[in-house]
């Protein structure tokens, strides 16, 4: 298990040509269309950059200056596990790297497979999963626990969250204030916040709202964290026939506009800091209304949305491994594979959502559990195939000759374990008539759930997390 995650698999959606195109009719639509603009520091940040506001804060960004966000932007990423060790470097290797939720909406039980509200004690359940499971990198923690007071969520849930789970941790919040504190936490653990600038081990998620549009709240979120030097996400959700044009050139055009004017302003708040490009160009099902997590197209234009990432040297923010289904069953599966299966063939490298599902209302920790092998067996295929002198061998084919046989040759015993053996699949010569993987996964969860949790914080950074509690209990 666990092997490095490079690709060297020929992969592509869109030829440079058209991925210049894209760039230039995003250029073409804020400097003609324009954005609208929340934040009176936003505002006068691109005022003084020589953007044309008006008066109903709609700014038009001239191309040079986004040519010089994307100049200053670093383009390359590294993050670190919550002991401060590099965990995850996003450079023009173009790595992948996946990861789940520690909250959501609703909790599929793991062992009964029902579905409920999730509550805080699940957050700890979810941690402990995806801390021991080798294909998942970082959990995303997004405050949505349905038994803590709103007002606290988010700093009630990353509190749980750094507790419990040893790696990177990425985090959402449910407004400006609780980004600060949730910073100041992280800062508490890591040894104060200029270390945790220097190593960070969380990263930040927000969004704009789309078409075109960044809130008060998004921006302000942008700047907080550009001044504390705090890797951020900026993802639109753009769906197409909802929120950007039934088009997939169109509905990429807008989406990469969005996120363009997000790190101009992000640039502006503090040149230089660590922006991650995040893209969600899904579908409006017109069959049902919803923002689809499995649809086909939606996976294609995040392959695509990567390119455009990669072009510009970005790290990039992604999506796989969810579905639309509410249960564990056939779509599931098929879904998340799928996503996995394009992610891996494309230049993604920060990949969020595993076993996330019904169209974002619940996390499944059985699925988290199936998605770590189905990513494992996947990066074995995108490994490609070498061509080189030691990989042909030739040497031990001369050696066993016509009519030998490899079994019990020293290059057979020294290298098979490089092929992938699955833990919850089975290739046994005689199977039984019903479906024996649900079963593993649970043996698996229960496993990991009955271990010792692995790396636990000293006592006094539990003391002041306990303390943060205290006083979060209090408000």
């Amino acid at each position: 298990m666990g092997i490095a995650p490079k690709r060297n698999i020929a992969f592509q959606v869109l030829s440079p040509a058209r991925i210049e195109r894209l760039h230039e009719a995003s250029l073409h639509i804020l400097e003609t269309v324009g954005v609208r603009v929340g934040g009176e520091r936003s505002l006068a940040l691109l005022k003084k950059a020589g953007c044309a506001i008006e008066p109903d804060n709609r700014v038009r960004i001239p191309s040079q200056r986004v040519a010089q966000a994307l100049k200053s932007a670093p383009k390359t990423l590294v993050l670190y596990n919550r002991a401060g060790e590099p965990a995850m470097t996003v450079d023009g290797d173009r790595p992948v790297y996946f990861g789940c939720h520690s909250d959501m909406l609703d909790f599929v039980e793991p062992f009964t497979g029902r579905v409920r509200e999730f509550v805080k004690a699940d957050v700890a359940t979810m941690c402990r999963i995806a801390d021991a499971l080798p294909n998942i990198d970082f959990v995303l923690s997004v405050g949505l626990c349905k038994d803590v007071p709103p007002k606290v969520q988010t700093q009630t849930t990353f509190i749980e969250t750094v507790k419990n789970f040893s790696k990177t941790i990425n985090f959402s919040t449910n407004d400006t204030e609780s980004l600060q504190q949730v910073i100041d936490i992280a800062a508490a653990v890591a040894g104060g916040h200029r270390r945790l600038q220097e190593k960070p081990f969380v990263f930040n998620y927000c969004e704009p709202l789309p078409p075109l549009t960044h809130p008060q709240e998004s921006t302000e979120k942008l700047c907080i964290s550009a001044a504390n030097r705090i890797p951020v996400v900026y993802m639109p959700y753009c769906m197409m026939g909802g929120t950007a044009p039934m088009s997939f050139a169109g509905a990429l055009a807008q989406c990469n506009a969005e996120i363009l004017s997000g790190l101009v302003i992000h640039q502006l708040a503090a040149e230089g800091a660590p922006f991650i490009y995040g893209a969600m160009p899904s579908i409006m099902d017109m069959k049902t209304t919803v923002g689809s997590y499995g649809a086909v197209e939606f996976h294609l234009l995040v392959a695509a949305a990567s390119e455009i990432s990669a072009h510009y040297g970005l790290p990039f923010y992604g999506t796989a491994g969810c579905t639309d289904a509410k249960v564990l069953d056939a779509q599931a599966v098929a879904e998340a594979t799928m996503e996995i299966f394009s992610t891996l063939l494309s230049p993604a490298n920060l990949v969020h959502d595993v076993g996330v599902s019904d169209h974002c209302n619940s996390v499944n920790p059985q699925l988290v559990v199936l998605c770590d092998e189905i990513i494992e067996m996947l990066k074995h295929y995108t490994q490609g195939v070498a061509v080189d002198d030691e990989s042909l061998c030739l040497d031990v084919i001369e050696a066993v000759g016509p009519t030998g046989a490899y079994l019990d040759h020293d290059h057979t015993f020294e290298r098979f374990h490089r092929v992938f053996y699955p833990e919850l699949f089975s290739r046994a010569m005689d199977n039984p008539e019903e479906s024996q993987v649900e079963k593993r996964i649970h043996e698996k969860i229960a496993h990991i759930l009955a271990a010792p949790a692995a790396d636990p914080l000293p006592a006094d950074i539990l003391a002041q997390l306990d303390r943060f509690s205290d006083r979060l209990d209090s408000r």
